[in-house]
C-alpha cells in the first residue's frame, strides 16, 4: 500500500463515518413527531411535549453544524499536513521521543479544547439554559475545564510516556507492558473514582439519617447486600438533570444519587432505582463490564503492535519522520471501524444488562415505583420518547423508556 492510498482511505473512513451519523441522526429526526405510544402517554402533557419536541430539534440542527465544523477542520488539518507542523514545533524543543509525544499531544489536545470551546459554551449557556436545564457558573465552566486539561496532561500524558518508555525497551512486546499498565489503571479507577476523582469536580455527602436512607438499608438486608456507603452528589451544581450510579467493587462499592433526583422522586421510587443499580452489582455486571473493556483494550493494542513501526503511518499523515505518537494517530483513524463495531456490541450487552437489572428490581422490590421513575427522570431530562429503531441500535446504551416500561410490566 502507497502513503496516497492510506491517506485517502483515512479521508475515506472520516467522511463515511461522518455521513452514517448524520443519516442516522436525520432518521431519528424524523421521529420527532410520531404519536406517543398509549404506555407513556402520561410522561408530558401538551405543554411539555412540545418542550421536549423544541428540544430535540434544537440540538439536532446544532449537532449539525458542530460535527460539520468540526469535520472541516479535521480534513482540513489532514489535508494541508498540519501534524507535520505540530511535530516540528514539538522537535523544536527536545530530541527525545516521550517529551515530542508529549508536546505533540499536548499542542493538539490544548488547540482541539480551544476550538471546541465556543462549541461547548453555546450548548450550555444557550441551548442548556434556553429549556431550563443549566445551572453551571461561567465561574464552574472554567474550572472545569482548567481541570480537565490538568488531569488529561498529569494522567494522560503519564499513561502516554510508559507506553512510550515501553515501545522502546521492548518494541514488538511492548503491546503486553502497555496492556498491562492499562489493566491496573482501569481497575484501579473502577474502585477509587468516585473517591479520588469526583470531588475534584463535585461535593459528595453520606446520606443522611432518616426515612430514606431506613428503607434504603431495609431493601439492602432482604437481598443480602451490604451497602453502607450511600452518597448525595450535587448535580444541580451544573444542570437540574438527575442521575444515579454505582461504582466500585469489594469494599469500596457505594450509590451515589444525585441530589437532583432525590428531589425529583419519592422515597418508593429512589429505593426502587436503587434495586436496579444493585441488580448490576448482583449480576455481575460491573466485573463483566471491566472484563470486556480490558479484553478489548488488549486486542487494540495487540493490532497496535503489528502496525506501529511501519512509517507509512507517519507518512500517510505527511508526517516525513516516523514516530510512535504520529503514528498514534494514523492507526487511531484507520481503527475507528473496528471501534465502531466492537462499541454496537458493547451497547448491545449494556441494553440486555439493563434488563436485568430491571428485573432483579421488579422481582425483589416492586415494578410500578421503577416505571413512574423512570418516567419522571425522561420528562426531567426531555428526553425523546419516539426515538428510531436504527439509531437505538447505534447509539444507546439502555434500552428505550417504552422498552423497559414493557418489560417491567411483563408478568
Amino acid at each position: 500500500m502507497t502513503t496516497d492510498t492510506l491517506f485517502y482511505t483515512i479521508i475515506s473512513i472520516i467522511i463515511i463515518n461522518f455521513i452514517i451519523d448524520k443519516y442516522l441522526d436525520a432518521l431519528n429526526a424524523k421521529h420527532y413527531n410520531d404519536p406517543v405510544p398509549d404506555e407513556l402517554s402520561d410522561v408530558y402533557d401538551e405543554t411539555e411535549y412540545k418542550k421536549s419536541q423544541a428540544y430535540k430539534k434544537t440540538n439536532y440542527k446544532f449537532g449539525i453544524w458542530s460535527s460539520l465544523f468540526s469535520l472541516t477542520l479535521t480534513l482540513g488539518f489532514l489535508w494541508f499536513d498540519g501534524f507535520e507542523y505540530v511535530d516540528t514545533i514539538a522537535r523544536s524543543f527536545s530530541e527525545h521521543p516521550i517529551i515530542v509525544a508529549l508536546i505533540f499531544f499536548g499542542i493538539i489536545m490544548l488547540g482541539s479544547d480551544i476550538i471546541s470551546t465556543p462549541f461547548s459554551y453555546y450548548k450550555t449557556f444557550v441551548i442548556e439554559e434556553q429549556f431550563g436545564f443549566n445551572k453551571t457558573t461561567k465561574k464552574t465552566f472554567i474550572l472545569d475545564k482548567i481541570k480537565g486539561l490538568l488531569m488529561m496532561a498529569i494522567i494522560g500524558g503519564g499513561i502516554l510516556a510508559l507506553i512510550i518508555w515501553f515501545y522502546q525497551q521492548t518494541q514488538d512486546l511492548f503491546w503486553l507492558y502497555s496492556w498491562g499498565i492499562v489493566t491496573v489503571f482501569t481497575v484501579f479507577m473502577n474502585m477509587f473514582y468516585s473517591k479520588l476523582i469526583v470531588p475534584l469536580f463535585n461535593k459528595q455527602t453520606p446520606l443522611d439519617d432518616g426515612s430514606l436512607r431506613d428503607k434504603i438499608s431495609e431493601y439492602a438486608k432482604s437481598v443480602g447486600f451490604n451497602l453502607d456507603k450511600i452518597f448525595i452528589i450535587d448535580g444541580s451544581k451544573r444542570s437540574t438533570k438527575a442521575n444515579a450510579y454505582f461504582s466500585g467493587f469489594g469494599s469500596e462499592k457505594r450509590v451515589t444519587l444525585y441530589d437532583t433526583l432525590v428531589k425529583e422522586l419519592n422515597e418508593e421510587e429512589i429505593v426502587a432505582v436503587l434495586a436496579h443499580e444493585v441488580g448490576h452489582y448482583k449480576r455481575k455486571h460491573i466485573i463483566y463490564n471491566l472484563i470486556a473493556s480490558i479484553a478489548l483494550t488488549g486486542l487494540t493494542f495487540f493490532i497496535l503492535s503489528i502496525f506501529i513501526s511501519n512509517p507509512l503511518l507517519s507518512n500517510a499523515l505527511g508526517v516525513e519522520t516516523h514516530s510512535f505518537h504520529v503514528g498514534l494517530i494514523a492507526f487511531g483513524l484507520l481503527y475507528s471501524p473496528i471501534s465502531e463495531l466492537t462499541s454496537l456490541v458493547m451497547n448491545h450487552l449494556s441494553r440486555k444488562f439493563e434488563y436485568q437489572a430491571d428485573d432483579y428490581a421488579k422481582d425483589t422490590y416492586r415494578a410500578e415505583p421503577l416505571v413512574t421513575s423512570l418516567k419522571k427522570l425522561s420528562k426531567n431530562s426531555l428526553s425523546n420518547l419516539t426515538p428510531h429503531p436504527s439509531y437505538v441500535f447505534a447509539h444507546y446504551s439502555h434500552p428505550t423508556l417504552l422498552q423497559r416500561v414493557k418489560n417491567l410490566r411483563k408478568r
